[in-house]
């Protein structure tokens, strides 16, 4: 039954809820600002914090600024792992008298990079054979753009347009894990003077599953510092100062809290079940863009959440996988079978390698198993069907027949989603001309 209120009647009830007079909440001003504008405010706000919250939590496990971490494989502890690549991190401060040094070694047949991004999650730039074509390796410099720096002859100037920004290299692991690893920490950086080190900010810390409200907005100024690199975020940077003065009033701080934690957080959950304005196809869903955002500040914050350090679609495409071919969502107490037909293998349509890793649906963790399997890829012992084609499977139970080396364990109880990545996609990865097929329900 729908009830329709008139004018006079809806101005009544109101002011009731309000404990007002008819008359006053007549004549109430408007908020200074809207519930729209705070929930967008709050989600490009989020991206920023997200990248400060890991800042927070490397410093706390011991990083330093300009000194390289070496991770041992699989020892990382952000959303969305990629498993199969050995990773090694910084925080790089430079400024107008000193640059950063990286040293990357010569790595033949293995995919490599090094990744730059500041501090909203933007790529910067990536150190690589395909980028620097003619000084793959060697010595590079990273620098302040227009830093005045004596470097060494045989480096290789990279200009940034931030004084610090998040190193992440990852180096495929192959078979030879332990050549990989030796190639790993071959890699080493250092700064060429003394730079002037950013200003130590107040944590920023919270659980993903448990976001702030609107304490959210007592960061801003701090976070803000931070240069956006897209001009166009100018008038959303003007919404969020204007929501971090709003909430100094203790009325519209409560509103504010009260708008965040119903419509901005059901306004960031409707958005993470399709990246954004991501692209979908066979349920699998690929982001509009990762890596550079542009004025995509949607698409970031949601990368930023669910996989912090996103490389750009020129180095890697991601394809997302959370329900079955039929549209349910993925539970890891039954299992599913993706066909490749031998025309769409995944290595065709690569110029380097792919992995498939599944993960928790709310943490993100990866799901833990007695094999302490936790990708396939196309280093694993696969199998192919006669007519070419190549099965994987996706349960807690390896089904019969299946190949043990086409089979990824799933945790009973837990919903799961996969992340299929093509490292090198070739043309038509990503578009209409091409999406892994979809998931089939087996039991």
């Amino acid at each position: 039954m729908t009830i329709k209120l008139g004018a006079a009647t809806a101005s009544w009830l109101v002011a009731a809820c309000l404990h007002l007079p008819p008359a006053m909440a007549e004549t109430a001003p408007a908020p200074a600002v809207s519930d729209q504008d705070i929930s967008d405010a709050y989600t490009y706000l989020l991206g920023r914090l997200l990248v400060l919250r890991q800042q927070h939590l490397d410093m706390q496990e011991g990083m330093g600024w300009n000194q390289l971490i070496h991770r041992k494989p699989g020892a990382v502890d952000w959303p969305n792992p990629n498993l199969d690549v050995a990773y090694s991190e910084a925080w790089v401060a430079v400024d107008e008298k000193s640059c950063t040094l990286v040293a990357v070694p010569k790595i033949s047949g293995r995919y490599y990079t090094v990744q730059f991004l500041n501090g909203w999650g933007e790529t910067l730039a990536n150190i690589n054979e395909r980028t620097y074509p003619e000084h793959p390796s060697g010595n590079f410099a990273v620098c302040l753009i227009g830093a005045e720096v004596a470097l060494p002859a045989d480096a290789q100037r990279i200009d940034l347009p931030v004084r610090t920004a998040r190193i992440l290299s990852r180096l495929e692991l192959g078979k030879d894990w332990s050549e990989a690893e030796r190639l790993q920490h071959a890699f080493s950086l250092r700064p060429t003077g003394t730079p002037r080190l950013p200003e130590a900010l107040p944590p920023v810390l919270f659980e993903m599953q448990k976001l702030p409200g609107v304490e959210a907005f007592d960061r801003a100024a701090a976070a803000m510092q931070e240069p956006d690199l897209s001009s166009s975020m100018d008038a959303l940077q003007a919404k969020v100062r204007a929501i971090a003065e709003a909430a100094k009033t203790p009325a519209e701080r409560a509103r504010i809290d009260q708008v965040i934690r119903t419509r901005a957080f059901a306004d960031f959950a409707k958005a993470a079940a399709t990246i954004g304005p991501g692209i979908i196809r066979n349920r699998w869903v690929q982001p509009a863009v990762s890596g550079v955002y542009g004025s995509d500040y949607l698409t970031r914050t949601l990368i930023n959440y669910g996989g912090i350090w996103a490389n750009t679609r020129a180095e890697v495409t991601y394809f997302r996988g959370a329900q079955d071919g039929s549209g349910a969502v993925l539970d890891g107490g039954q299992s599913y079978s993706l066909t490749f037909p031998r025309d769409q293998l995944p290595l065709a349509k690569v110029r380097y390698y792919w992995s498939v890793t599944a993960t928790n649906a709310k943490t993100f963790r990866v799901l833990p198993n007695p094999l302490n399997r936790f990708v396939i890829n196309n280093h694993s012992a696969l199998e192919y069907g006669e007519d070419g084609s190549l099965t994987l499977y996706f349960g807690p139970e390896k089904p019969k027949g299946a190949p043990q080396g086409n089979w990824l364990p799933t945790l009973a109880g837990q919903n799961f989603r996969l992340m299929f990545r093509y490292y090198g996609a070739k043309d038509g990865i990503g578009n209409d001309a091409f999406f892994p097929p979809p998931l089939i329900k087996r039991s």
